[in-house]
């Protein structure tokens, strides 16, 4: 898929990911399409937000997992930096706990790593179209939602949990303790355990031990741990 015409100027896209290879092959398949052009690549949120301000690309195609910045967090940033800026996230983090996180904050779609090449284009172009990009399973899965929304309005499982804490039951996954959760996050450790109990209301768990199980066993399973 491309819409690449003589004399069009190519739409210019920047990475956002902290693995050179994927960039590489990212940065490839983008600029062998006569329509894009790789305006630059990142490999932390902070190097994100700088080369985004300075070159104000057409859009952003950004992982959540960063070593300096959550992914979630970047992307508030960078609509704070730019607002009609759009955003295409590209993850191994599971769709169906993401993606609604990432449009409710304004990012424009959702793909997962394990997508071919010609299914990222195809993401690109929509979103660059200014249209909502979303695998066609996630998206079934939002309308049921909705069409089910006057009958049942509550969630389940890591759903119910807000973006800050989903968070942190990640990096309890991930094995950081609440002290270094806490610097990590520029937050006390004593909001991170309001933050904990919180958590272990929401998925009925009795204790903080059960909550780091919980917590390991979501990460693996997602491979959220990278």
């Amino acid at each position: 898929m491309s819409t690449g015409e003589p004399g069009t100027a190519k739409k210019r896209i920047v990475i956002v990911d902290d693995h050179p290879m994927l960039r590489t092959g990212l940065a490839k398949l983008i600029n062998d399409d006569p329509a894009l052009s790789v305006a630059g690549e990142a490999a932390t949120g902070l190097e994100a937000l700088q080369l985004v301000a300075a070159e104000v690309p057409d859009l952003v195609v950004a992982d959540l997992s960063l070593p300096d910045k959550d992914g979630l967090t970047m992307l508030k940033e960078l609509l704070e930096c730019v607002p009609s800026l759009p955003v295409l996230v590209l993850s191994i983090h599971d769709e169906m706990t993401y993606a609604e996180r990432v449009l409710r904050i304004g990012g424009r779609g959702y793909i997962m790593k394990v997508a071919s090449g010609k299914q990222i284009k195809e993401a690109v172009f929509h979103v660059l179209a200014g249209e909502i990009y979303l695998s066609p399973a996630m998206h079934q899965t939002m309308l049921n939602r909705l069409s089910a929304a006057p009958k049942y309005d509550g969630t389940f499982g890591v759903n119910c949990l807000t973006d800050r804490e989903l968070q942190i039951y990640r990096q309890i996954g991930q094995g950081f303790k609440s002290n270094e959760i806490a610097a990590q996050l520029s937050i006390s450790a004593k909001t991170v355990e309001a933050h904990c109990a919180n958590i272990r209301a929401k998925l009925a768990l009795d204790n903080a031990s059960a909550l780091r199980r919980s917590a390991i066993e979501w990460s693996q399973s997602n491979k959220a741990g990278r």
